[in-house]
Formats: C-alpha cells, structure tokens, sequence
C-alpha cells in the first residue's frame, strides 16, 4: 500500500472481500449509468468531461502528508456540484479506471474497492452534505463556498474510512498499528487533504457559479447572489 493514500493496492484486502466490492460497485454503477442518462443535456454533457479531466489530473498529484504517509484530492464533491450525483460518480469511476489499467494507480482487483470509496461513498457523502447545507445556508457565493468546502472535507474522510471498514471486514496484509490507530491516522491525515480539496473545491465552484451559474447542478433553478450582495438567492432548490 502507498504510505495511506486512498487508492488500494492488489493483495491489502483479502479476494473474497474485493470481489464482493467489485460487485457491488458494478451494480451501483449500472443504477448511475441510467441515472445519469436521464440528467444529462446541452449543458451537462460537456461539463462532464471537463469534470473528468479535472479531477483526473487531481488525482494523479500525490503528496506526502506526513512522513511514510500520502495523499491525492478525491473530486468528488466538485463533482457532484457541479454535475449531481449520478454522472459524478460515473465521471470519478471512469478516472479510477483509466488510472488502474494505464498507470497502475491501485491494484485490479481492489478497482471495485477504490470505486466504492471514492466515486460512490465520497460522491454520496458529499452530494448529502450539499443537499442539507443549500436548504439551510443563504443561497449566496458565500453559502455556495461554504457548502463546497465543507462537502469536499468530510466526503474524504468518509471515503478513508470506508477503506478502515473493508480492511475491517477482510484485511489482506498485516498493519503494524491496531485497527483503531489506523483509524485515527486515516481519519486525521485526511481531514488535511480534505482542507485543501475543500479550498480548491470552493474557489472553483465559487467562480464557475459567479460567471454561469447554471452550469452549476447544485443550483439548478437558483442563481447566486454576489458577494457584495448579502439577501440570498430566490427560487428553486437543490435537486
């Protein structure tokens, strides 16, 4: 495994165990290919792409942490800002994909394990959290960069902790620290990433909405108010 970075290596989680994962991120991926589909238009289709390469190109820049440890931006929470859910899960499996066969980034037979971490759990987890926090935070940039920030944080860190679950469930390789040191090291090393992916999240969803707003699905139906203008954005809701 490299150092603690979410992508998993073949062998760290037993064949039973991944192959089961493999099989489940298929079938959930199958529901975001008809999902998504339905969603995409004019505008959503390119954005997709963009939204793929970005996030490709994210996460093939690891950087240490601390030291034997490592780390790379996740995407999906810009993702599913951008794009919703459905395709941004799609948009994070194809990059984990093409990671895997074309630069070995995580092994073969742990694709299903990282595509369940990072494009559904981190997805998901960051889709809930921009739903609760557009219902309740000012539908201003502010608020906007808030909610992206605060969805790219924790989506990381569910995502590292879905990895402690697995490993909990069928560890391949023996870790030098117990379940629960390992626990609080992924947890807490990737609330670091999460900062920055937050950061990097905020300001580029901040400025796409700033300029075309309704190229951002988060606010489909709502247009952000500028910064200057504190009353909150009428109409519409998240999807």
């Amino acid at each position: 495994m490299d150092g603690l970075a979410l992508h998993i290596a073949d062998g760290v989680i037993e064949t039973p165990v991944a192959a089961g994962f493999a099989a489940l991120a298929v079938a959930v991926v199958v529901v975001c290919l008809a999902r998504g589909r339905r969603a995409l238009d004019d505008r959503l289709a390119p954005m997709a792409g963009l939204v793929a390469a970005f996030v490709f190109a994210a996460q093939m820049l690891n950087f240490p942490v601390l030291p034997g440890v490592s780390g790379h931006l996740v995407g999906g929470a810009l993702a599913a800002l951008l794009v919703g859910p459905w395709v941004a899960a799609l948009c994070v499996s194809v990059v984990l994909v093409v990671q895997a066969l074309v630069f070995a980034d995580g092994g073969l037979s742990a694709l299903g394990l990282n595509i369940t971490n990072m494009a559904l759990v981190g997805t998901a987890a960051a889709y809930l959290v921009i739903v609760v926090l557009l219902r309740v935070l000012p539908r201003t940039l502010a608020g906007l960069a808030v909610t992206a920030f605060a969805a790219s944080m924790i989506s990381v860190v569910v995502a590292a902790l879905a990895f402690v679950g697995e490993y909990w469930v069928g560890g391949g390789v023996e870790l030098r620290a117990g379940l629960g040191e390992v626990t609080g090291v992924m947890a807490g090393v990737h609330a670091l990433i999460g900062i920055g992916e937050g950061l990097i999240t905020a300001v580029t969803v901040v400025t796409v909405a700033r300029v075309r707003p309704d190229l951002v699905y988060a606010l489909r139906g709502a247009r952000p108010a500028s910064t200057t203008a504190p009353a909150p954005v009428t109409g519409g809701s998240v999807e």
